[in-house]
């Protein structure tokens, strides 16, 4: 008679240390989201406008691929017409960001030379692509 009443006890699943699991990996998620942020002034409660738009700068990229071709937006472009190509796209009152592309294999002076050429345009920033190790 006992085994009989032992036996009819339903099987009870306890979900109590899922939730806990659960609970624990969202938590971790959400602190990790904190902490990916950068803040590059200090904590301050902007005001709000209803006009406020975000602003950024124009872009325009100059790849020097393994054989020493120049391009400007993925069109091929030589030396001597670069700098006045740059000059045209910069808009006045406008900064714009120059991002240099040159594979790793292109020879250092071609890449100097493509540098000059984009500093002396007034108004454009120069940045160099790299990738991480």
């Amino acid at each position: 008679m006992r085994l009989q009443d032992e036996l009819e006890i339903p099987p009870q699943i306890n979900i109590v240390p899922m939730i806990d699991v659960i609970f624990a990996i969202l938590t971790f998620f959400i602190m990790s989201t904190l902490f990916l942020t950068r803040s590059q002034g200090l904590p301050v409660n902007l005001p709000k406008a209803a006009t406020a738009q975000t602003e950024r700068p124009a872009q325009v990229t100059v790849t020097i691929d393994k054989s020493g071709q120049i391009f400007l937006d993925r069109q091929s472009i030589s030396l001597e017409q670069l700098e006045n190509s740059v000059r045209q796209k910069v808009q006045p009152q406008q900064q714009m960001m120059v991002v240099l592309n040159a594979d790793e294999g292109v020879n250092h002076g071609q890449v100097v030379a493509v540098m000059d050429k984009v500093r002396r345009v007034e108004g454009a920033k120069l940045a160099i692509a790299t990738q991480k190790p």
